[in-house]
C-alpha cells in the first residue's frame, strides 16, 4: 500500500480491454438508441401523413361529386341532401381506420362498411352520436380529436341545397397503425439488443486481439532480468502497434549491448587488471617485509610499481575506448583531405620510436570518414609495428585508393621488418586480448615496449567496424608483417594535382607524384 507522501499514479484502474469495450459498447448504444427514436418517429409521422391524405382525398373526392349534383343511378339532378349523402355512402369503399359519416337533420348515415365487424374501429361507434356532435359543434373544418383507444385524425365537408343542410365527416382512427409502429419498434429493439450483444462479444475478441502485443511487452517487460535481456516481442504486421512492438524491441537491442559492453568491460577491466596489482601488491609487501633494503632495491620496486601502474592506466584507457565503440557517436564522418591525413599521420609516427620511418605512397583526394579516428587507428598499428622491432629498422606506411570487388575503399597500411605473425595467429590478432605466438618468431633484439594487454589491435577493428570497413594483416613468418585497414568510401574528388612531398626519417624531402585514384 502507497504511503502519504508517496505520490499515487493517475488514471483509471480499469483495464484497458475493459475500456475500448466500454466506449464502444457506448457509442453503439447512443447510436442504435438514435435509430429506434428516429424511426418511431417517422414512422409515427407517416401513420398522420397516411391519414391526413386518406382524409383530403376523400373530401375532395365528395367535394367533387356534389359540384356535379346528379344521382348516378337515375341520371337525374339530385333533389335532397340526404339522397346525395346516402348514394355517395354506398359508392365507398373506406381504408383500414377510415369511416365516413353523412349528417343530416340531426341523423347520422354511415357508410356499408360500418355494418362490418371492423377491430380497426372503436366499439360502439354507431351508438356514439356526442362524439360526431362534437365534431359539427366545431368551427374548424379538421382536427384531431382523442378518443377511447387512440386518437382520430378528421374533416368536415358541409353542404347546402336550398333548404336542406347537410354534412359530410371523414375520420381515420390511428390506433391500429399505431400498434403496428409500435411492434414494429419493439421488433427493431430487440434486434439492436442482439446487435449489441454480439457487438460486446466482437468488440472483446478484437480488443485482444488489438492488445495482444502490449499485452506481450508486459509480459516480456517481466521477463527481463539482470542477466537475461534476450527475450522480445514478435512483431505482427505493419500496423501501430507493430512499430511500437519493433521500438520496444530496439530498446531491447540497445539495453543488451549497453549491458554486454558494461559487462564485457568489467569482465576485460577483472582479467587484465588482476595482474598488474598482484605484482604490484607482492613486490610491496616484499619491500615491507624487507626493511634491510637498500635505497636502490627500493628505488627499483618503485620504478617497478610505478611502470605496472602506467600499464594499468594504458590498459583502462584501452578498455574506455573499447566501450564508446558499441556507441552510436563513436565515428564521427567529415569530409576529409586524405593527402593532409596521410602526412599528419607519418609526422606523428615518427615520434614512437626512434625508427627508419618511410612514407611509400599518398592517396589523393577527399573521403568520408573519422579523420581522429582513423589516426588513432594507424598511429596503433605503428606502435604495433615499433614494439616488433629495434632501433634503425625500417617501417614503411602509406595510403592509397583501392577497388576490391566492385567496392571503392581508403587503405592505410603500415609495414614492419620484425619477426612477422604466424599464420594460426594472423586469424585472431584482432581479437581482445590476443597477442603473437612468442616462440614463432626470434625476440632476442632489444624491445621495451614488448609484452602490452593485447587491446591495441582490438581498437584498431572497432574503429574499422564502425566505419563498416575492415582490418587485416599480410605476413610471412621472419619477414615482417603489413597491417592494414579498409574503409569503403565514395570515389574521392581530387583535392589537389600539384606533387606532394615524401618525407623520409633520415633523409632530405624527396619528391614523389601521387598515384591517380
Amino acid at each position: 500500500m502507497a504511503s502519504d507522501g508517496e505520490k499515487r499514479p493517475s488514471g483509471s484502474a480499469l483495464p484497458a480491454r475493459w475500456r475500448i469495450l466500454s466506449w464502444i459498447l457506448v457509442t453503439t448504444a447512443v447510436a442504435l438508441v438514435s435509430v429506434v427514436f428516429t424511426t418511431r418517429v417517422l414512422l409515427l409521422s407517416d401513420v398522420d401523413h397516411d391519414a391526413n391524405a386518406d382524409i383530403t382525398q376523400e373530401i375532395d373526392e365528395f367535394r367533387a361529386f356534389a359540384a356535379v349534383g346528379v344521382d348516378p343511378t337515375t341520371a337525374a339532378p339530385f333533389t335532397s341532401v340526404d339522397r346525395m349523402l346516402e348514394v355517395y355512402l354506398n359508392r365507398q369503399h373506406t381504408s383500414e381506420g377510415e369511416v365516413i359519416v353523412g349528417v343530416f337533420g340531426g341523423q347520422l348515415l354511415f357508410d356499408r362498411r360500418i355494418a362490418l365487424d371492423r377491430p380497426d374501429l372503436p366499439p360502439d361507434l354507431t351508438d356514439d352520436g356526442n362524439l360526431f356532435d362534437q365534431i359539427l359543434g366545431i368551427p374548424a373544418n379538421s382536427g384531431v380529436i382523442d378518443v377511447d383507444g387512440g386518437r382520430m385524425r378528421w374533416a368536415r365537408a358541409d353542404v347546402t341545397s336550398g333548404n336542406d343542410n347537410g354534412s359530410l365527416i371523414v375520420a381515420v382512427f390511428t390506433a391500429e397503425q399505431r400498434a403496428q409502429v409500435g411492434e414494429t419498434i419493439r421488433t427493431i429493439a430487440l434486434v439492436a439488443v442482439g446487435g449489441l450483444g454480439l457487438t460486446a462479444i466482437i468488440g472483446w475478441l478484437v480488443a485482444g486481439q488489438i492488445l495482444a502485443p502490449i499485452r506481450q511487452v508486459r509480459e516480456v517487460a517481466s521477463e527481463i532480468g539482470e542477466k537475461d535481456l534476450t527475450s522480445r516481442v514478435p512483431v505482427h504486421g505493419r500496423d501501430d502497434i507493430a512499430a511500437l512492438a519493433e521500438t520496444f524491441n530496439s530498446m531491447l537491442d540497445r539495453l543488451e549491448q549497453a549491458h554486454d559492453t558494461q559487462q564485457r568491460f568489467v569482465d576485460d577491466a577483472g582479467h587484465e587488471l588482476r595482474t598488474p596489482i598482484t605484482v604490484i601488491r607482492g613486490h610491496l609487501e616484499v619491500m615491507e617485509l624487507d626493511r634491510t633494503a637498500d635505497a636502490a632495491t627500493r628505488a627499483a620496486t618503485l620504478r617497478l610499481v610505478e611502470d605496472e601502474l602506467d600499464r594499468m592506466a594504458r590498459i583502462v584507457s584501452d578498455l574506455l575506448v573499447l566501450a564508446k565503440a558499441e556507441r552510436p557517436d563513436f565515428v564521427t564522418r567529415s569530409a576529409v583531405d586524405v593527402t593532409d591525413l596521410t602526412l599528419d599521420i607519418e609526422a606523428k609516427a615518427q615520434m614512437l620510436g626512434t625508427r627508419d620511418w618511410q612514407l611509400m605512397e599518398i592517396a589523393e583526394g577527399v573521403a568520408d570518414i573519422d579523420s581522429q579516428r582513423v589516426t588513432q587507428a594507424t598511429l596503433q598499428l605503428a606502435t604495433n609495428a615499433v614494439s616488433h622491432t629495434r632501433n634503425g629498422d625500417v617501417i614503411q606506411l602509406g595510403s592509397a585508393f583501392v577497388d576490391d570487388e566492385g567496392q571503392h575503399l581508403f587503405r592505410v597500411w603500415v609495414r614492419d621488418t620484425g619477426p612477422g605473425v604466424a599464420p594460426e595467429d594472423a586469424t585472431r590478432i584482432f581479437e581482445r586480448f590476443r597477442r603473437g605466438n612468442p616462440s614463432a618468431a626470434d625476440l632476442d633484439g632489444p624491445a621495451p615496449e614488448r609484452g602490452g594487454a593485447g587491446l591495441g589491435l582490438a581498437i584498431v577493428r572497432a574503429i574499422t567496424d564502425a566505419h563498416h570497413g575492415s582490418a587485416w594483416v599480410h605476413s610471412e613468418l621472419g619477414h615482417g608483417a603489413t597491417f592494414g585497414i579498409d574503409l569503403p568510401v565514395e570515389r574521392p574528388t581530387i583535392a589537389n594535382p600539384d606533387q606532394l612531398l615524401i618525407a623520409t626519417h633520415d633523409s632530405e624531402p624527396a619528391t614523389r607524384k601521387a598515384a591517380t585514384p
